[in-house]
């Protein structure tokens, strides 16, 4: 799920250990476009969640010294590196267990119960299992983490009140300049 196709996963084995070493965890690389017109993307945070500008500045120099070192991707591309966003995708079995309570959309590589997606409340993870809580369903359902292909959060008024609230924490956590210091 971090990464899509086989390209994506070979990168994702030449970025994880530049990234970790930063002092951040790839969410999800996804390369795309054609020939002449290809993008890098790069969803990023540190292990605790946080991603803010300079984290983004900080890990695109990093992994802009070992592209142009490998050079592992033919032809012009542009990358971009970002933070996963509130309404994140879900590539991680701590993802899912992180965002417990909260409404999301799976997406999975085989039919089950009929269906290939399914959206509901995150129930939180049980071995290798993803808890889902399904609208309509009195059971909570368990889908094999190996099974999905692509889950994302749904925004949700208790979604963006979540991230304003990490927001809120963060801001208050970091020392504010006086007017005297900026001089």
């Amino acid at each position: 799920m971090r990464g899509k196709t086989a390209e994506d996963r070979s990168l994702l084995e030449l970025l994880d250990p530049v990234a970790q070493a930063s002092g951040y965890e790839i969410v999800r690389l996804r390369l795309m476009g054609g020939e002449h017109a290809r993008r890098l993307q790069i969803m990023a945070e540190t292990p605790d969640g946080e991603m803010i500008v300079e984290d983004c500045a900080k890990l695109s120099r990093a992994i802009s010294e070992v592209m142009d070192a490998a050079d592992p991707i033919s032809g012009e591309y542009t990358l971009e590196v970002s933070s996963p966003g509130v309404d994140r995708p879900l590539t991680r079995m701590k993802d899912f267990a992180n965002y417990e309570g909260h409404e999301a959309r799976l997406e999975l590589d085989r039919v089950a119960d009929g269906r290939k997606r399914f959206r509901g409340m995150l129930a939180g993870v049980e071995n290798e299992n993803v808890a889902i809580d399904l609208e309509g369903e009195a059971e909570t359902a368990l889908v094999p983490f190996a099974w999905i292909v692509e889950a994302k959060l749904i925004l949700t008024d208790q979604l963006m009140k979540r991230g304003a609230d990490e927001r809120a924490a963060r801001l208050a956590d970091t020392p504010q300049q006086t007017p005297e210091q900026e001089d």
